[in-house]
């Protein structure tokens, strides 16, 4: 069968270790993780070991030399394993890309070389809790001092925040107009003033470690920069956001998938003793399943088109990156519902793990940009109004 995403050969087998990760390691320890809301160590060690955190980094820096379609592919079977893996895993790519990207950054080279090495973790830290999920806004200002700048924030759903070793994180350009005047930095987290002011206690991905970080007058070398003034808008919507589509798309994926084989197996292998029958007998459950079916595969053949644009960008590109994701979290949203039902009184009481993928799913909806923003996007886009 042909994969929607149509990886290399070496990307397919990246993703199938990434498979037997999922399954040998996440899985085993997801319902843990969840219940505790603890952090998934287990997995992201192994991610570490297997060179993971270098997939999309160069060769010449230790990394795998992979793109896109590796990324989606290994990040959609993390997520039938373990959502808060898959969901640690997006934003230390998406993070790392923006290092790739920046011609600022003084310690480039070796902050890279640290994560190919899979020494060390890096995530995004641009949400605040003045503009909330209008993370291309932040009210955080910079002021220069000395050839230094000093900075104040506080940065909201931080993922990976007590873990991370690194944020990549914005605020306002020293003197500027507007939030959009932005400028994007490299913070280690153990630098003097940042710390993490409460833990997370969420409805899903409970396991993502995903937490406000309060950076309290902290000083930003100039070395440290990663755009230039004014230009953070630009890295955040031309690198990092089409990187953090891409990932959270095949992360919903992988929940469809996910439901839809628990699903399956439930139906295959469950029924009526009276009567002998299974509960695939039934009409009406089976038309449940295909429904959950055709809405997976129509979300990964859209992310594996847009995947395409991708790498031959035109004008139509930024439009497909979005639908790609809004049409990703629906099918999320409804396809998990789907499994719910179908599966009755075993999903409801726990016992199938699909109402940990039902909660999982919803984390989506309103993780940034969220389905509101996305539907006013793409109807902005669709009638010539730029996006902003």
């Amino acid at each position: 069968m042909v994969h929607p995403y149509r990886p290399s050969g070496s990307a397919a087998d990246l993703a199938a270790t990434a498979a037997t990760i999922a399954r040998d390691i996440a899985l085993p320890h997801a319902a843990e993780v969840d219940a505790q809301a603890r952090y998934p160590i287990e997995t992201l060690k192994a991610l570490a070991d297997g060179g993971f955190h270098g997939l999309c980094l160069q060769k010449d820096l230790g990394g795998r030399g992979e793109g896109m379609r590796a990324f989606a592919s290994v990040v959609e079977e993390l997520a039938g394993g373990c959502a808060s893996s898959a969901m640690i895993y997006v934003m230390h790519v998406s993070a790392a890309q923006a290092i790739v990207s920046s011609k600022t950054f003084a310690a480039r080279g070796a902050v890279l070389k640290e994560i190919a090495a899979g020494r060390h973790l890096t995530t995004l830290a641009f949400s605040e809790s003045g503009s909330r999920s209008q993370f291309w806004a932040p009210v955080s200002r910079m002021e220069e001092n000395d050839g230094r700048f000093v900075t104040s924030a506080t940065k909201s759903w931080v993922t990976s925040a007590n873990h991370a070793d690194s944020y990549v994180s914005s605020a306002q350009k020293p003197g500027a107009a507007a939030p959009t005047e932005s400028t994007v930095y490299f913070l280690p987290a153990r630098t003097p003033g940042v710390r993490v002011t409460s833990s997370f206690n969420g409805l899903g991905l409970r396991g993502n470690d995903s937490a406000p970080v309060a950076i309290e007058k902290t000083a930003i070398p100039r070395g440290d920069l990663m755009t230039a003034h004014g230009e953070g808008l630009a890295m955040m919507l031309n690198v990092v956001l089409p990187w953090f589509v891409v990932g959270t798309s095949a992360m919903s994926n992988g929940l469809c998938r996910a439901a839809v084989a628990r699903t399956a197996e439930h139906l295959k292998g469950t029924g009526f003793e009276h009567t002998g029958t299974p509960l695939r007998d039934l009409p009406g459950l089976r038309a449940r399943l295909a429904e959950m079916s055709v809405r997976t595969e129509a979300a990964r053949a859209l992310l594996g088109h847009t995947l395409d644009h991708l790498e031959q960008p035109g004008e139509a590109t930024p439009l497909f990156v979005l639908q790609s994701r809004l049409a990703a979290l629906q099918a999320a949203d409804t396809v998990t519902d789907l499994a719910m039902k179908a599966c009755g009184g075993a999903a409801f009481s726990r016992q199938l793990g699909v109402e940990r993928i039902f909660r999982d799913a919803r984390a989506g909806w309103v993780m940034a940009p969220t389905v509101d923003h996305l539907h006013e996007f793409i109807g902005r886009a669709l009638t010539g109004l730029p996006l902003l």
